[in-house]
């Protein structure tokens, strides 16, 4: 597609991917003992990344982006593990389950064009 939108079957596996993503992110966060009052803190936290939309569109999916694609999380989550820091491992297993949650249902990383153009589709 000349959008540059994955279409079909593709799309629905990286929907079932984000799917696998969040309920196995949630399940490892269950095995770390911390709490479920931070879990539902920080899950929405990566979503500041939408502030960059107010200075333009391209800022915007920068961004966005930036916070919403799965290396930093897991870098962070390696660390968690490598320290033996649990809070580490917390935090990157919320951002891993934000962005699992995010892509499960369709939100996918955004194009420069406009707020709803993203790679899982346009979102009106």
């Amino acid at each position: 597609m000349s959008d540059g939108t994955v279409q079909s079957w593709p799309r629905i596996l990286l929907r079932a991917e984000g799917a696998a993503i969040f309920t196995s992110t949630i399940w490892a966060y269950w095995r770390t003992g911390l709490s479920w009052w931070l879990f539902a803190g920080g899950i929405l936290l990566p979503d500041l990344g939408m502030a960059g939309f107010l200075a333009n569109n391209v800022a915007g999916a920068a961004t966005y982006n930036t916070l919403h694609t799965e290396t930093p999380p897991i870098l962070l989550l390696c660390t968690g593990f490598a320290r033996g820091d649990a809070r580490l491992t917390g935090a990157a297993l919320i951002w891993l389950a934000h962005i699992g949650m995010d892509r499960m249902f369709g939100f996918g990383l955004k194009y420069g064009t406009r707020f709803g153009h993203t790679h899982l589709g346009i979102i009106a």
